[in-house]
């Protein structure tokens, strides 16, 4: 089944550093981008169908939690976030942390 999604933000991703690169088959194919940590946690990534990759002008990969893609359409600019702020597990002082720093971008 054909879902025709073109976006996709995930979180809580196992992926070490940051990167790309294309999954799929041809012609139903994706980037993923995604930042990770070294740790192997708390990551986040976006799938972005193919045919958009070129309106793709700036990834802003700002922590291992805050991943930000930028794109020309049309005239406009739109702003893709995919955020993964602390969970109830984590320490008080990082979901604190995660706050402050959100607050300054």
């Amino acid at each position: 089944m054909d879902r025709k999604v073109d976006v996709a933000c995930i979180q809580e991703t196992r992926w070490k550093g940051s990167g790309c690169k294309f999954c799929g088959a041809k012609g139903k194919r994706y980037k993923l981008l995604w930042m990770g940590s070294e740790e192997r946690s708390d990551g986040v990534g976006i799938f972005l169908a193919e045919k958009w990759v070129g309106s793709v002008v700036n990834v802003l990969r700002h922590s291992k939690r805050v991943l930000i893609l930028r794109m020309v359409l049309d005239n406009g600019l739109l702003n893709i976030l995919t955020v993964y702020a602390p969970h109830s597990g984590k320490l008080e002082e990082k979901k604190e942390n995660f706050g402050m720093k959100c607050s300054i971008w």
